[in-house]
């Protein structure tokens, strides 16, 4: 099920020894295939996860299957600062993976206050508990919607960012900002990763590509927003996690670093289609729908700076990708 490069992780971490690590958010998408690469490598993981309704949480229960006895699972809200800090108190943790959020960017024009609470406040109680309790390496899953309407392509971390368009992208921007005073202030060594559009076995189902997929395999409509025009950096779940966990090693100088983790490609909405049509073997029937709000033309990494500094490589193009993906939505069908 994993790879040997997640492995590799474990062997050459500082000291070569286990480390007890906090993956927030650790029963989502990204998460429970980050816990199992750690789990892997001989780490003690525990997960704080609070399993909520923005999608069946069955579903979470379910990423967590290869998991159970193997990690510790705490439930729980990361905005509850009582919480957080019991967590902490009862752990020694070296490293913490700091994935749970509020996600999708529509939900967030509907509902931005639970979107702040959560990215905001949330974030802060945890890079709070990482400075009090000697945490080394803090690790923030951001987002490339932080990014906006960036004229430029491909999107580099050193772009000026000032069009943010959505609530949640203003939440995973003022989620760097912190990051970078507790590395200033506090000298905690944080890394955080814009990612890219990511997707495999275990996306959402709110997802294009989840969506796409469940609609083919039944014969229904799908929705296409716009004229299809519209395109994304896609990036395979193995590779958003080698990135993961090459961040956490991370030891330059600075305290601080921003890395883009993407595919650096990009594919329109309508080759997407294309791309799920193929693989399934079915004809899409298209649903015409006007443009959502909050939704960005493009999005495009330029990787130079992951490559460079820690080694990162998208190795799963979007061609190879779809196909896995719809792979194991067949065989999750055959088992259920």
């Amino acid at each position: 099920m994993l790879g040997p490069v997640y492995y590799l992780w474990g062997l050459l971490s500082v000291n070569n020894s286990p480390k007890k690590i906090l993956v927030t958010g650790g029963a989502g998408f990204i998460g429970s295939h980050l816990s199992e690469a750690l789990v892997s490598a001989g780490h003690q993981v525990v997960i704080l996860d609070d399993f909520n309704d923005y999608y069946d949480p069955a579903i979470k229960e379910n990423n967590l299957d290869a998991l159970r006895g193997d990690v510790e699972i705490v439930r729980g809200d990361i905005s509850n600062d009582e919480l957080v800090v019991e967590t902490f108190a009862r752990h020694h943790f070296d490293t913490v993976f700091h994935l749970a959020a509020r996600a999708g960017v529509r939900p967030s024009i509907a509902n931005p206050r639970l979107y702040f609470s959560t990215n905001m406040d949330g974030t802060l109680n945890l890079l709070e508990a990482s400075r009090h309790h000697g945490v080394r390496s803090f690790v923030f899953a951001s987002s490339s919607s932080v990014y906006g309407v960036n004229d430029k392509v491909p999107f580099s971390e050193t772009d000026p960012i000032e069009r943010t368009i959505s609530p949640y992208a203003a939440t995973k921007l003022a989620g760097e900002q912190m990051c970078s005073n507790y590395a200033h202030l506090f000298g905690l060594r944080c890394s955080c990763l814009r990612f890219f559009t990511v997707y495999g076995p275990r996306q959402r189902p709110d997802l294009a590509i989840s969506k796409f997929t469940t609609a083919l395999l039944r014969d229904l409509p799908i929705d296409r927003y716009g004229d299809g025009s519209t395109a994304r950096d896609y990036t395979y779940v193995d590779d958003i996690v080698r990135g993961i966990l090459a961040a956490a090693d991370y030891t330059a100088t600075s305290a601080f670093e921003i890395f883009n983790i993407g595919g650096a490609a990009t594919t329109t909405l309508n080759e997407l289609i294309g791309l799920v049509e193929s693989a399934t073997g079915k004809q899409a029937q298209i649903r015409q729908l006007p443009d959502q709000p909050g939704d960005v033309p493009r999005t495009y990494a330029d990787v130079a700076k992951a490559e460079k500094l820690l080694g990162y490589r998208s190795t799963t193009p979007i061609r190879d990708g779809i196909p896995r993906y719809v792979e194991w939505r067949r065989t999750l069908a055959k088992l259920g």
